[in-house]
């Protein structure tokens, strides 16, 4: 049986002086990515540049909620990025699990009818 990873989107945004920096010597940071992550434990699915609210989109797996989080602390504090999110992602029968075993909580909203 394979080792089976969590899949999380991590998303950030370059400050102004790392943008700066690019603009000046362009570089792909691809493989400096992938080499954090896989020292980590990790796989990167896919890297993106993008516009809009953030710079760089990416798609990774990850052992464990403790590895991801240590790959979005390593890039948030070094100082070259801003506003790194991190989104656990779920598949689709994750998902469909997960509804259904929501519907058997037995949680009451504050807005039901009494």
């Amino acid at each position: 049986m394979g080792f089976l990873y969590s899949s999380y989107l991590l998303q950030t945004s370059y400050t102004q002086e790392a943008l700066n920096t690019l603009i000046k010597k362009p570089q792909d940071r691809t493989e400096m990515v992938r080499k954090a992550i896989e020292k980590l434990g990790g796989k990167l699915v896919g890297f993106w540049l993008s516009f809009g609210e953030h710079d760089i989109v990416c798609v990774i797996e990850m052992p464990n909620n403790v590895s991801a989080a240590a790959m979005a602390l390593a890039v948030g504090g070094g100082g070259a990025v801003t506003k790194t999110l991190t989104t656990p992602l779920l598949t689709v029968e994750e998902g469909m699990a997960a509804l259904k075993k929501a519907g058997t909580s037995g949680y009451t909203p504050l807005t039901a009818a009494k």
